[in-house]
């Protein structure tokens, strides 16, 4: 067994090999080695080092927990913090060299290991965001094919389902025998796609139902259990996040900087981050723009004077960015929403147990 001591282990995951690169305690490269997918833990641990590196993705997430579960210390960084020490060409040696270097900086951004069930109601998330996609794309498909033919439906999912059937049944319209049997077996295949998809909802809600997290947060208005579980599930207690503002930025929901010589410019959202999870907080600001009672919302003053100012799209990201700040607040402390009389001016929305 290797008795040396590494100051940092840099890994270059790849599909079936990894790439292994160890810093000596001066900084220079110490070991260097290639291993197969099923023999690279065995591998790890016979090495004494401080820390283990991987950048974050899908697959790094499983080794990280193996090599913590043998008592190792594990970071997993942020992607794009490791970009800039990759040194001359790009290979996977010098991948490994860069993870390992950036490792060693205290400003680099890490990212939490995370657990079997996170990454369980992530798929949970992106197979119903998967099914969704088909769905819309076999209703355009539908409504197409049924312009071709000289027939409309009304708008909304609901109306073009009601729809159907009369269209089927109808022997006066001039559906062909054989667009009436594609139509036929098109509505199949949509029954079939929304049974799944609410199989998958009804998950998502035993899920939320079963987490005192995601209750907590389903207690801000415009945050629902898609918002909740795909939030937990992504950040757990948000503990990586110091303050609301560092989850909005990693949301992309805050403005990108493009200023120099002490001239601050600030252009649109930066939509960096986790597009998913962007995506579902603006549907969940507009759905609160157009739901919630001003009259009696702590909010609604505060809504009427951002649409005055601001275009529409602009004050449901506006909104966005507040319910992230909320919902950092919420998992940090471990409280729920809490909604503050209107009549009290000079607050603002906040947390409180």
């Amino acid at each position: 067994m290797n008795t040396q001591t590494y100051s940092c282990i840099g890994i270059d995951i790849g599909k079936t090999n990894f790439h292994v690169i160890g810093l000596g305690a001066d900084g220079a490269v110490s070991v260097r080695s290639k291993h197969h997918r099923g023999g690279v833990v065995a591998a790890l641990v016979k090495l004494d080092a401080q820390c283990f590196a991987m950048e974050a993705c899908g697959g790094a997430h499983d080794l990280a927990r193996r090599l913590r579960g043998l008592g190792r210390e594990v970071r997993l960084l942020v992607p794009a913090d490791v970009r800039a020490f990759v040194r001359t060409q790009k290979n996977d040696y010098n991948d490994a060299q860069a993870i390992a270097e950036a490792a060693l900086r205290p400003t680099v951004r890490t990212v939490p290991i995370k657990s079997v069930e996170q990454q369980d109601v992530q798929l949970l998330h992106r197979a119903r965001q998967r099914l969704v996609r088909q769905r819309t794309a076999l209703i355009n498909q539908i409504r197409a094919m049924l312009l071709e033919a000289g027939l409309t439906a009304g708008k909304g999912r609901k109306v073009l389902r009601r729809a159907l059937p009369i269209l089927l049944e109808d022997p006066g319209n001039d559906l062909s025998a054989r667009r009436r049997a594609l139509l036929a077996s098109w509505r199949e295949e949509w029954q079939s796609i929304e049974k799944t998809i609410a199989q998958l909802e009804s998950e998502l809600h035993n899920e939320a139902r079963n987490d005192p997290r995601c209750a907590r947060l389903m207690t801000i208005p415009g945050v629902g259990v898609l918002i909740a579980t795909a939030l937990v599930a992504a950040i757990g207690d948000a503990s990586e996040f110091r303050h609301g503002r560092d989850l909005a930025a990693w949301l992309g929901l805050v403005p990108r900087q493009h200023s120099t010589g002490g001239r601050a410019r600030l252009l649109s959202i930066s939509k960096q981050g986790n597009t998913y999870l962007r995506w579902l907080f603006v549907h969940g600001a507009r759905s609160a723009r157009e739901h919630l009672d001003r009259s009696q919302h702590e909010w609604g003053p505060w809504l009427d004077e951002l649409e005055q100012r601001l275009h529409p799209n602009k004050a449901t990201v506006a909104l966005a960015n507040k319910l992230a700040r909320i919902a950092w607040a919420v998992l940090r402390h471990g409280v729920v929403y809490r909604e503050i009389d209107p009549r009290q001016k000079g607050l603002s929305s906040s947390a409180s147990g």
